[in-house]
């Protein structure tokens, strides 16, 4: 075999750690992966290269020998040390490479410990924005797969089972694949090294049948739009006996008529009439809690906003309680009398008469344009 550079088959510097030298080989084993090659002749070769420089270089032994004698001295051809591989590289990838070609493969050489696990199941629960600041609990109707009574989930009608004849009760086979040995999830028992010789004939020997399950959900109070709420084990039955998965509730909360829910904090808007905003006064703003009085200055222009301070929502993740933000809007009267009229344009004509003493937004306003037409047609 010719001499080779075995740092410079992995891309690493010839001071390379063994945690920089496995890393590299994953990722060369990754980019020359045969099956991901179908197409390149040379991947095969460039795999079974960078293989045998990591089997080498893994081992500190091996290592030192190469650094020190060269290629010759770990790759049988030139007598000297031991692990010399007798004329080139050769052995069973599966058991070599262990954890990494599991991390290539997306699988485990691992047997699986116990049942397996429900799935988890996701449902939307709407509520009215009341019931989410105040908290409420609901009864739900959710078709799900529960554990079978009969067979008390076992699958098994006479609650016996047989070590699966394939896997030998291991629940992983080893497949041969080309140049590779990897194991995966025995297709008989599906990876529970056991299998139902006598089937409980109401699940089929699932241990699990699908039925409409009637649940009594708790929202906390101060849950919000997008919130999730997580009912441990309230999932999908294991099949044959596992553990149940978790059920997720989201919360939708619908909108509302008068408050807009930002956080902790309300927002709402509350009409005003003319007068009231021109002379001042009080109002009565709808909080969590009743009515309360907001007094409202003279002279308040449409669109203030007022703050209550304590009067949104508690938060459900601290003890703080949130701020009610109330704008005000000044209502234009509508459906007027002749004679209602008349006393507006009377009064229209004493605001007039008072220059721009009254309307000083105005007159800045009308300033602010002439200015801007001015630079556009001059």
């Amino acid at each position: 075999m010719a001499q080779k550079d075995l740092y410079k088959i992995l891309g690493v510097s010839k001071s390379a750690t063994q945690a920089e030298i496995k890393k590299a080989f994953k990722k060369t084993a990754m980019k020359y992966h045969p099956d991901r090659n179908a197409d390149d002749p040379t991947a095969q070769d460039k795999f079974k290269e960078a293989q045998m420089a990591y089997e080498i270089l893994k081992d500190e032994q091996k290592r030192q020998m190469y650094d020190q004698y060269g290629f010759d001295a770990v790759s049988g051809q030139g007598g000297r040390g031991p692990g010399g591989f007798g004329g080139g590289f050769q052995g069973d990838v599966g058991d070599i490479f262990g954890d990494i070609f599991s991390d290539i493969f997306g699988g485990s050489s691992r047997r699986r410990q116990g049942p397996q696990r429900g799935r988890d199941v996701q449902i939307e629960m709407t509520v009215e924005l009341e019931e989410a600041i105040q908290g409420i609990s609901k009864e739900i109707n959710i078709p799900t797969m529960v554990s079978c009574d009969p067979c008390h989930g076992t699958g098994s009608k006479d609650g016996k089972t047989s070590t699966c004849s394939t896997c030998g009760g291991i629940g992983q086979v080893r497949m041969q694949q080309g140049m590779f040995s990897v194991q995966q999830t025995c297709p008989d028992c599906h990876g529970k090294g056991q299998n139902i010789s006598n089937p409980c004939g109401h699940c089929g020997g699932q241990g699990r049948r699908k039925e409409n399950t009637r649940l009594n959900v708790k929202i906390p109070a101060g849950v919000d739009q997008g919130d999730r709420i997580r009912l441990s084990g309230k999932g999908e039955a294991g099949p044959q006996g596992g553990p149940a998965g978790d059920l997720y509730v989201d919360i939708n909360v619908l909108p509302h008529k008068i408050f807009v829910r930002d956080g902790d904090h309300l927002y709402c808007e509350m009409p005003i009439d003319f007068a009231t905003a021109c002379l001042g006064g009080e109002i009565l703003v709808p909080t969590l809690t009743g009515e309360v009085k907001l007094k409202v200055p003279t002279e308040t222009q449409s669109g203030k906003q007022f703050r209550l301070r304590g009067k949104g929502v508690k938060s459900i993740r601290s003890h703080s309680v949130g701020d009610l933000h109330c704008k005000v809007i000044v209502e234009t009267p509508i459906n007027l009398s002749s004679e209602q009229k008349d006393l507006i344009k009377q009064l229209d004509e004493t605001i007039k008469d008072s220059g721009d003493k009254n309307n000083p937004k105005k007159k800045g306003w009308f300033d602010n344009v002439k200015s801007f037409l001015d630079k556009m047609t001059g």
